[in-house]
């Protein structure tokens, strides 16, 4: 038996109340990272600021960066929602705004190019620019997106090869390049822009003769000579992918399922959930093509630093599989990656869409040769942000990750990933502890998930880390912590707060805020079902204070530091330290809850802390919110504004700790739609089995011939609300008249429209029946009760959801 995961197994099984000392080494030096690696582009604004790339992180303007990079298809969202949905991005904590430019989205026919209306890409960024974001351009040409062919258009699949340095393909290639620089033209970072980047092709690990590294070299010297001239030029570096070393940077991901499997069944424990410390790719990630040997990026991995393209913040639902995610699947998976050394986190998908319908859809399907089956419109993701703009729960999870990382990120992003002394056996080891730390010096950030998908973890009880650090090895915290199922955090080491040393906290650091002569604040996250200990320097001793909580001298083993215990997590100030004639500074330890309902942005004047259930966002100073279902609005601020905010309605003004409270109801509005059936269903034969995958493959057309009908009336004159459709069956399908508006795949997860696209007049559903002998992956919970019959198509029910939002100026 594997000595780790033996370790693991007498660790659950719990050594009756002892205490379990985890130790790290990280006395070595950090590395010290390479420069003049990489040939990339044009790396300074206007301004006078340049954006770099070493071999370890991200800089700009000469300091470590490590940004949030979220992915939104501008084509999958209509042009008057951009803007909005941008400013929710950034509020979001997101701070780089990835967008695939899809060829057959603006190439159907041989020399037609489309880029207006919602296939306008330069409106695009420049919105994105408006609301404070940067963008990286994944350019293609081939881009997958669940697209038919990747997104190269059929006229070019008919007519040559593809993916290769073909002179026919390449020919149309330059072509899409010169288009779509015209578009980013005067947007580019060394304009003053936005555009920091730009992805050659994706997924890419062919390797014959005109491919690989050639290809790659000859695409960026055809987006060179089209001018566009970045700072950063990325490939995908997953599944043994090929390019050329030094011309370019790859980026990485992974997700908590596999959609795109063949198994009907749960998968293993993926390698996602998994702290890697040699090694960047993590598990299958779909690549369309296969190759056996490592790829560039495992032989670049000392000289690139380790940057992320796509890890899921949702997934896809495919015909044959059809995997719900939970916001912890989703938010767990952040100090994994960031404890083992990601530098950039990227999501795909961060807000959701739909695919735009001419004559006939683009998806990818096995009619067309695809590996999967996708819906033909939608293209949910069950992403933070959902195709019309509504916030998912996993949105509350991931934004203090955000906003730690874009106020501590610059300390983060030079610091080494440290390994332990024992570590998992591999993904399928459950029991043993899984943890990291990085470090630089004697600072660092210990990094702990405790959390697999579909999969219990044993609780970890009594746990104490032993950290060896250059100067001493620190242990804590002073009382040993049990670690639940499910539980995932990041705890500082000797985190400077402006002059005063934090030795450990058992609490997230999640924000900085400067108040100028009132003193800086630094806000923090407790852990549920972990007691708060703050540990700081003995020299801080006399210049604490800490009302409702005990400070103590801790022993010899915690290097004679003041330890702050009994703190109740709340809005209350939980320590204040004096710093002689400089401003105080202030710490705030927010609970769970309170953290996940917070956004840190520009409001009156200064960065303030809102936190509120509701969604929000900013906009040209004001403070917006949303609120799906309930009419009544509540946020709290901090610091105080300085004077009494207006809305469009009364705002009740209270106090809540040191935050400003506010209160408002809007008038409530009740809605309701009327279903009439219209057919019933009839019986459908087997599903087929074969396609490439040779799995399960989506019914044909025509089949839905067989499905049932119902009529929907929605409220009349009602536009500011969602169409929740509660169905059981196999594929739903929303239309108004013969123009279909939405398609679904049933899993159990809620199936949402927003009013104000489905036009005038009735609405019809068609669903086709799902045979319970269907050889499809749905997930246990959404799993229909068929009661013995041999199919079922049903609509539960049809709910109108208002929606309302709430304007507040400073």
């Amino acid at each position: 038996m594997n000595k780790a995961y033996a370790l693991g197994v007498l660790l659950a099984a719990g050594m009756a109340n002892a205490e379990t000392l985890l130790r790290i080494d990280a006395s070595a030096p950090a590395k010290t990272p390479l420069e003049n690696q990489l040939q990339m582009g044009a790396s300074v604004s206007p301004a006078g600021v340049k954006l770099g790339v070493n071999s370890q992180y991200l800089t700009r303007g000469g300091k470590p960066w490590l940004p949030v990079m979220g992915e939104f298809h501008y084509t999958r969202t209509p042009t008057a929602e951009w803007e909005t949905e941008l400013r929710k991005m950034k509020a979001a904590g997101i701070d780089v705004v990835a967008t695939y430019v899809i060829w057959s989205h603006h190439e159907q026919r041989d020399g037609q190019f489309d880029w207006k209306g919602q296939r306008d890409l330069r409106r695009f960024v420049q919105l994105a620019a408006k609301a404070g974001l940067e963008v990286v351009v994944r350019m293609g040409p081939w881009v997958h997106a669940e697209v038919r062919y990747g997104g190269i258009p059929d006229w070019v699949v008919n007519a040559m090869p593809t993916r290769s340095n073909d002179p026919q393909y390449m020919s149309h290639a330059e072509r899409l390049y010169q288009q779509t620089a015209a578009q980013i033209k005067g947007l580019l970072w060394k304009d003053g822009g936005p555009v920091i980047g730009v992805q050659l092709e994706n997924e890419y690990n062919l390797d014959g003769p005109g491919e690989g590294a050639a290809h790659i070299s000859a695409l960026k010297a055809l987006a060179r000579k089209a001018g566009v001239d970045v700072p950063l030029y990325t490939v995908t570096g997953w599944d043994q992918t090929v390019y050329p070393s030094g011309e370019v940077t790859p980026v990485f991901g992974g997700y908590p399922d596999e959609p795109w499997a063949k198994s009907t069944k749960e998968l293993p424990p993926k390698e996602t959930y998994a702290f890697r410390f040699d090694s960047r790719v993590s598990g299958d990630l779909g690549a369309q093509t296969s190759r056996k040997g490592k790829g560039t990026a495992d032989t670049d991995m000392e000289s690139t630093p380790f940057l992320g393209a796509e890890y899921g913040a949702g997934l896809p639902f495919m015909y044959r599989r059809r995997t719900v995610v939970s916001p912890d699947d989703i938010a767990s998976m952040l100090p994994v990656q960031l404890g083992s050394g990601v530098n950039l986190i990227g999501y795909y998908m961060f807000h959701g869409g739909r695919n735009p319908m001419d004559l006939t859809s683009l998806e990818e399907s096995s009619l067309s040769g695809g590996y999967n089956d996708t819906p033909m419109i939608s293209y949910d993701f069950q992403a933070p942000l959902g195709p019309d703009g509504q916030q998912r729960p996993v949105l509350a999870k991931l934004r203090p990750y955000h906003l730690f990382m874009r106020d501590f990120g610059d300390r983060l992003a030079p610091m080494t990933v440290r390994k332990p002394d024992v570590t998992p056996a591999g993904p399928e080891d459950l029991a043993t502890p899984r943890f990291a730390l990085r470090s630089k010096g004697d600072s660092g950030f210990l990094f702990v998930s405790n959390h697999v998908r579909q999969y219990a973890m044993p609780a970890q009880k009594q746990l104490r880390f032993s950290v060896q650090l250059p100067g001493s090895t620190k242990t804590f915290p002073r009382q040993p912590v049990d670690v639940a199922n499910g539980s995932y955090f990041i705890w500082p080491v000797n985190m400077d707060l402006d002059g005063t040393r934090l030795s450990y906290a058992t609490v997230q650091p999640v924000a900085r805020l400067d108040n100028g002569k009132a003193g800086i604040t630094y806000v923090f996250a407790a852990n549920a079902g972990v007691p708060v200990e703050l540990a700081f320097e003995g020299a801080a001793a006399n210049r604490l204070s800490a009302p409702g909580a005990r400070i103590a001298k801790a022993g010899s083993e915690a290097d004679g530091d003041v330890v702050v215990e009994g703190i109740t997590p709340g809005t209350g100030a939980a320590v204040t330290i004096q710093r002689g004639q400089k401003p105080p500074v202030t710490l705030l330890v927010l609970t769970p809850q309170q953290a996940e309902s917070m956004t840190v942005e520009q409001f009156a004047g200064q960065r303030r802390l809102v936190l509120s259930a509701q969604q929000t966002w900013f906009d040209n100073g004001a403070l917006r919110m949303r609120s799906d279902g309930d009419a009544e609005f509540r946020f709290a601020v901090y610091p105080a504004l300085p004077k009494a905010p207006k809305s469009s309605v009364a705002l009740r003004a209270s106090t809540d700790g040191v935050f400003q409270a506010f209160d408002a109801k809007l008038p409530e509005r009740r809605l309701e739609a009327k279903i009439t059936p219209v057919r019933e269903a009839k019986n459908i034969g087997p599903v087929v089995v074969g396609g490439l995958a040779h799995a399960a493959v989506q019914p044909i057309p025509e089949s839905f011939r067989n499905a049932a009908a119902w009529r929907i009336d929605l409220p009349q004159g009602e536009k500011n609300a969602l169409v929740e459709l509660d169905f059981v069956g196999d594929i739903g399908r929303l239309f108004n008249g013969t123009r279909m508006l939405d398609d679904w795949y049933y899993s159990g997860y809620g199936w949402q429209f927003a009013v104000e696209h489905a036009g005038k007049g009735p609405l019809a559903l068609s669903v086709l029946p799902l045979r319970a002998d269907a050889p499809i992956y749905l997930p246990k919970e959404g799993r229909p009760d068929f009661g013995g019959k041999q199919q079922v198509a049903q609509l539960r029910g049809v709910k109108i959801t208002p929606v309302y939002t709430l304007a507040v100026q400073p």
